[in-house]
């Protein structure tokens, strides 16, 4: 009998580790934080969540391989992802990981001359491909009046790197980056000249997605994805300390940088699907010729499992007033 007892026990001990397996595609961003204090602090171990993060320099390669199946989720801007739906990709948005926190930098001797977005006018302009960022730029630059396919020079690079390289060297005047990178562009004598924020404020950057396929096969993981990275937006308000540790692992900077990076005005850290900022950003590229017209996106953001993980946290926790300020926010992001 007593062995019995232990044969199950040690079965029932088993069942109780066993982890769904998850390949995170991240880029070394603060921008990324929420995945890496998840990691640190084991809020995906305590979901029952076994993640492999996997990093990636730029949204273009993470987003083919989600498609590729080499991993089944990531954050890899706006941009991308509308760009792949547009093109009928059977991607998904499921959440958020960060919005604005893009900006325009510029040589020292050019940077008193660009106050404005039409300042960019005849002047040569770095992105990365397929950026936030970049389609902010170019949807700003619509809005007043010009086109971006003739007015600038436009480059698209593989990484902020090489944008503030080539913006060092002369190759371009102004290069388009996200945070941590506008910080090391300072660093290296450079200026930021605009944000994204004072081109569209409250824009959204990195979006939660997966195939439809991986969303079919395991909503529920999903959800307790969602609920770890939430528990994770809660954590970096309450404990800087130990986020700065979590972000040090991920992102190779000095402290100060990082706490300067993330702990700053221009990243929104909100974990929501934010569905009427999608659609505003997919007008936006619409409008500027970065996508065609037509087309309805409001399909491929299911907001439905934030929904769930938030409500399962403001059950568990009804005295909290963080969970209770997102639920607010839900309803006016996501409900029409």
């Amino acid at each position: 009998m007593r062995m019995f007892f232990l044969v199950l026990s040690t079965a029932l001990s088993l069942h109780a580790v066993a982890a769904d397996a998850l390949r995170l595609g991240y880029l070394p961003s603060t921008g990324h934080a929420k995945f890496f204090i998840a990691k640190e602090q084991d809020f995906f171990g305590q979901e029952g969540l076994d993640v492999q993060m996997v990093e990636f320099i730029n949204s273009a390669d993470g987003l083919n391989a989600i498609l590729a199946g080499k991993i089944d989720l990531g954050a890899f801007g706006t941009t991308g992802p509308l760009v792949h739906i547009a093109r009928g990709s059977p991607l998904k948005i499921i959440g958020g990981i960060a919005g604005e926190d893009a900006s325009l930098i510029a040589r020292p001797e050019l940077a008193g001359r660009i106050r404005q977005i039409t300042d960019l006018q005849g002047l040569r302009v770095a992105t990365v491909r397929m950026a936030t960022g970049d389609a902010v730029v170019r949807t700003a630059l619509h809005e007043k009046g010009l086109d971006w396919k003739k007015d600038i020079q436009l480059f698209e690079l593989k990484s902020p790197p090489a944008v503030i390289e080539a913006v060092k060297s002369g190759q371009v005047d102004v290069g388009v980056v996200w945070g941590p990178h506008d910080l090391r562009a300072e660093a290296q004598g450079l200026k930021v000249v605009i944000r994204s924020s004072e081109l569209e404020p409250g824009h959204t950057c990195c979006r939660l997605v997966v195939t439809r396929q991986k969303l079919a096969e395991a909503p529920r993981v999903m959800v307790r994805f969602l609920r770890a990275i939430l528990r994770a937006e809660k954590f970096a308000t309450e404990q800087q300390d130990a986020t700065l540790d979590a972000i040090a692992r991920y992102v190779k900077l000095d402290r100060a940088t990082l706490a300067a990076a993330y702990y700053q005005p221009h990243l929104d850290q909100s974990s929501d699907p934010n569905l009427s900022g999608v659609q505003s950003f997919w007008e936006g590229m619409q409008a500027s010729g970065f996508i065609a017209p037509g087309g309805d996106v409001r399909p491929a953001v299911e907001v439905g499992l934030y929904a769930s993980a938030l409500d399962q946290l403001a059950h568990e926790h009804p005295d909290d007033p963080f969970w209770k300020k997102l639920q607010l926010e839900y309803q006016r992001k996501d409900v029409p």
